[in-house]
């Protein structure tokens, strides 16, 4: 699903709500059968397992001071999915699926280009294997050339990874949502 509108429109509110980085006013979320306003904070950090996030610009979304290997693996470390060794194959694994070298571990975010820094972003929202991905505006920080490749990418996850998430996507380019999106929903003023 695509989320269009112009800007104030309340595209990047809304993704905040369904990720509950902001509590709302009133209404209700619900995801996977459940409405997340009334989960406990322990359940809530449980079910966020289930959905990755992909932020609009990846040099301001990873930690500069973190290898990619600490980056990509950190969301399996903090819910505790498989030991050491596991997390290791799992990072190399994501690394090898979004298209970056195994070396690409040892760097630092800062050595890669904006193109590959947001492959970085993806590989993490992918870690946990999510139910959904929410993607806000990933590829506008882009060159358009690294645009369609990573846009391309999305669509190859979404189908090769075993999860097989759904895609919440804010966009406002209508030929890059045309091309990622099955629904589209447009928020007005």
């Amino acid at each position: 699903l695509a989320l269009v509108g112009e800007s104030g429109s309340g595209k990047s509110t809304t993704l905040r709500l369904v990720l509950r980085l902001l509590a709302p006013d009133r209404g209700r979320i619900a995801f996977d059968g459940r409405d997340w306003l009334a989960l406990p904070l322990p359940e809530l950090r449980r079910a966020r397992r289930d959905v990755g996030v992909v932020f609009q610009d990846p040099g301001r979304s990873l930690n500069p001071r973190m290898s990619v290997g600490s980056i990509v693996g950190e969301p399996l470390a903090i819910h505790g999915i498989g030991d050491a060794l596991g997390r290791r194959a799992r990072v190399a694994e994501l690394l090898e699926a979004v298209g970056l070298p195994l070396e690409a571990r040892l760097v630092r975010p800062g050595e890669l280009s904006t193109g590959q820094r947001q492959r970085v972003a993806i590989a993490r929202a992918l870690a946990t294997a999510p139910k959904l991905v929410v993607l806000d505006e990933p590829v506008s920080a882009l060159d358009v050339s690294v645009r369609a490749q990573v846009l391309n990418l999305l669509l190859d996850l979404q189908v090769t990874t075993p999860s097989r998430p759904a895609y919440l996507f804010v966009g406002h380019d209508l030929g890059v949502v045309g091309h990622v999106a099955t629904r589209t929903a447009v928020m007005y003023l």
